[in-house]
């Protein structure tokens, strides 16, 4: 293992306007060099040195549409990495110039109830959901790292709504579910393929809005019934409850 390239990638991560450019792509979309000059309060030109050495590492990928150019994450790899420190940064009180710069704390009730975790969901609500699936047998996780999908998985989401036929077709190297421990819960919410597509069915059917400016996801009225009927409601109370 290549232990100078390990303290490179450490490095680009630990400088404070890197970071807080990362934390402002946790959500999943892809940003301009101009939104991500904000997020982490720099100009534009400094930004845009920042953001070269984190495509140059593989931390970030760029995306050219038309004559704009957006970066988003390199991968789901990234995120969980940068979830993991957050993970490790809430443990202990952190300067107040690094906490306003990276990310909103534990005590947000709005990132405490529902937020985007890459592509995902976390917060009370990405844990009951993954209580939901893990007592209804459609997933099992196994140790803290991997988890499948059972047969189980089909009948339960077609009560979501979703055609777990068409989930289970995806090809590509990613795991179908795996546990990602929730930074402010302490708890496993679901990730991988199976988070995906329940979080990005969820945008879709309105049931959740993105907010701007901030990870926290918004449950619509008609998202709360929907949600409420499939999780049950003494899951869906600990969800709506702070």
């Amino acid at each position: 293992m290549n232990t100078n390239q390990i303290a490179h990638i450490a490095g680009l991560v630990g400088e404070p306007a890197r970071t807080a450019m990362l934390m402002a792509l946790m959500d999943g979309r892809a940003l301009t060099a101009r939104e991500l000059a904000d997020a982490g309060h720099i100009t534009a030109q400094t930004a845009s040195r920042h953001l070269a050495l984190l495509v140059e590492a593989g931390l970030l990928r760029l995306e050219r549409q038309g004559r704009h150019r957006y970066h988003r994450l390199a991968s789901a790899d990234v995120a969980r990495v940068l979830e993991g420190l957050m993970q490790l940064a809430v443990q202990q009180p952190a300067p107040q110039a690094a906490a306003r710069r990276v990310v909103v704390g534990p005590r947000d009730a709005a990132l405490r109830t529902a937020r985007t975790c890459y592509d995902h969901i976390a917060g009370r609500l990405g844990i009951a959901i993954t209580e939901h699936l893990l007592d209804e047998g459609a997933m099992a996780f196994d140790g803290d790292a991997g988890g499948h999908v059972t047969a189980q998985a089909a009948p339960v989401l077609q009560r979501l709504g979703i055609d777990a036929a068409a989930h289970a077709a995806g090809g590509g190297k990613r795991p179908h579910c795996r546990p990602c421990l929730d930074w402010s819960e302490r708890r496993m919410h679901v990730a991988g393929k199976l988070g995906a597509m329940i979080c990005s069915h969820c945008l879709a059917e309105g049931w959740l809005l993105r907010r701007a400016d901030s990870r926290a996801l918004e449950i619509t009225p008609g998202g709360a019934v929907a949600l409420r009927n499939w999780l049950g409601h003494a899951r869906w109370n600990a969800v709506a409850s702070p």
